[in-house]
């Protein structure tokens, strides 16, 4: 098979052996992401060092490694190996390293300078999610101070790159055209008030009439494709119906991944990791619900959780793109063509909006006392910098803009300093440990009951334990088992022991406390 992207491999090469930075613009299928880094591991400049390369989701840095482990007829965790949250599959004799966003900004430590590394690849960098963003400007700040002998590739699928590279010294810009084919886009109505589970089943029955070929269908989240994938396996028993979302145990992510075994005609369920990140083998159509889930700032939790959104017109354009990889395709958009003006054009970078007290605790632990230090794609607003600080300063993790003794221990924790505060406060308390790492749980994960049931975190604490026990509960099984499977991962970090007694209501108020000294 052949990759567009082998046909600007040279013009990488040479952008790369005579610049600090490069930018690469390429398609999705063009083979930036799995191809590409196993034909830069020989350069003069690398001189044998590792290749790390940051992938914005779990699911697609777990199939990417496996992808080019799969090309080198190997096992992951040889030369190509990756680590996510909680889970690492490397080996010493790894040489490229495929990582998320919040395990390469732990990974930029003060006394660390990466010495073992000579390139850091950015993928889908067109996502600009706040830690994408953040680790930029570490590694930046880093090659400047440390390390100018170290490389940076960018990599995207739609970037303003003539924006990026003004920014970074007029980096020089390589474009890959891909290999497209011609997408007809079909534009249903609105759909009123049905479920966009049953919207997207009729529009997966006109498919199945209309056209030839396996069906992508992209959906907000895993809720959604679960009813779907209900309805679809009730009306139609002769199709193969498979899900593709980042919590999918990994068997099940490369199912709906590769081609049926038995060339069955495939419908593939998937969140918008399916966008750019991953190759679906097969698909010529696609089905796109016109939702996506992006982070936002909850101001009842006072943590960033996701939030079904309207899709953007840029990754619309991707989302049809996947139907056209393979030949003439076909895109049926659940949404009227007058609706598509309005939607917003691209998506902004995540740094405008977000919760900025992670990156300002990051921050503090590299040493840097003021972000204007750091060189910015997106320069982080100071108003949102100013209400970072001072929630910081009341978790006791600064004192004035100096990181604290606490503060450091908050910044190992892969969590935001709230719960990082509370988890801290707890392991100096005899007994308490287990019961923050429920509670920590709990508020990183969806919500498992019901709206009757309030808002009460203590509620959820004594369901969360009769899930345990085994006993009769309100909750939402597959939230229940998500959540304690990262109460386990919290566990095996912390050192605390198992514990599925009756909690005392008090005690979980207490812990809260610690999450949140400015709600008081």
């Amino acid at each position: 098979m052949s990759y567009p992207v082998l046909d600007t491999l040279d013009d990488i090469r040479a952008a790369l052996a005579s610049h600090p930075i490069a930018i690469l613009q390429a398609p999705p299928g063009a083979g930036k992401s799995t191809v590409l880094p196993l034909h830069l591991l020989d350069e003069p400049w690398l001189q044998h060092r590792k290749i790390l390369m940051l992938e914005p989701r779990r699911l697609a840095a777990r199939a990417v490694a496996q992808r080019m482990a799969h090309m080198l007829s190997e096992d992951v965790g040889q030369t190509v190996g990756y680590s996510v949250r909680f889970e690492s599959r490397t080996s010493r004799h790894t040489r490229i390293h495929v990582v998320t966003e919040g395990v390469m900004t732990r990974m930029i430590q003060p006394n660390d300078d990466l010495e073992d590394t000579g390139l850091i690849i950015f993928d889908e960098f067109h996502e600009r999610s706040l830690q994408s963003d953040l680790a930029l400007a570490l590694v930046l700040r880093l090659c400047e101070q440390r390390r100018p002998d170290l490389r940076i590739l960018i990599m995207s699928a739609t970037l303003e790159t003539s924006v990026i590279s003004e920014r970074l010294n007029r980096a020089p810009v390589v474009t890959s055209r891909g290999r497209e084919f011609p997408v007809q886009l079909i534009y249903l109505d609105d759909g009123g008030d049905a479920h966009v589970s049953v919207r997207v089943a009729a529009a997966c029955r006109q498919a199945l009439r209309e056209q030839q070929g396996d069906i992508l269908v992209f959906l907000p989240g895993s809720a959604e494709i679960r009813r779907t994938l209900e309805i679809l396996e009730e009306q139609h028993p002769g199709f193969v119906v498979l899900p593709l979302y980042g919590d999918l145990p990994f068997d099940a992510q490369q199912r709906a991944i590769v081609p049926d075994p038995q060339r069955r005609r495939k419908i593939v369920l998937a969140t918008s990791i399916a966008e750019t990140s991953l190759t679906i083998e097969g698909v010529s159509v696609v089905i796109d619900s016109g939702l996506s889930r992006v982070p936002r700032f909850n101001a009842r939790t006072g943590l960033t959780r996701l939030t079904t959104v309207a899709v953007t017109r840029d990754a619309a354009d991707q989302r049809a793109g996947r139907a056209g990889r393979l030949g003439p395709g076909v895109c049926y958009r659940l949404w009227s063509e007058r609706s598509h003006k309005n939607l917003v054009p691209a998506r902004s970078p995540e740094i405008e909006e977000a919760d900025l007290a992670p990156l300002v605790l990051s921050l503090a632990a590299y040493g840097i006392r003021s972000a204007d230090e750091l060189t910015w794609i997106t320069p982080p607003p100071a108003g949102h910098l100013k209400q970072a600080t001072e929630l910081l300063q009341q978790l006791g993790a600064l004192d004035g803009d100096a990181i604290t003794a606490r503060g450091r221990e908050m910044a190992r924790l892969p969590t935001h300093p709230r719960l990082a505060h509370m988890l801290t406060e707890a392991a100096h308390q005899e007994g308490m440990l287990p019961l923050a790492i429920d509670c920590a749980a709990l508020l990183e994960e969806r919500d498992p009951l019901p709206a009757p049931y309030g808002a009460d975190l203590a509620v959820r604490v004594d369901e969360l334990r009769k899930f345990r026990r085994r006993e009769p509960t309100a909750g939402d099984r597959r939230i229940m088992e998500r959540i304690e499977k990262l109460v386990n991962q919290w566990r095996k970090i912390l050192n605390a022991p198992p514990d599925s007694e009756v909690v005392a209501h008090d005690d979980v108020g207490a812990l809260l406390l610690y999450a949140y000294p400015d709600r008081v």
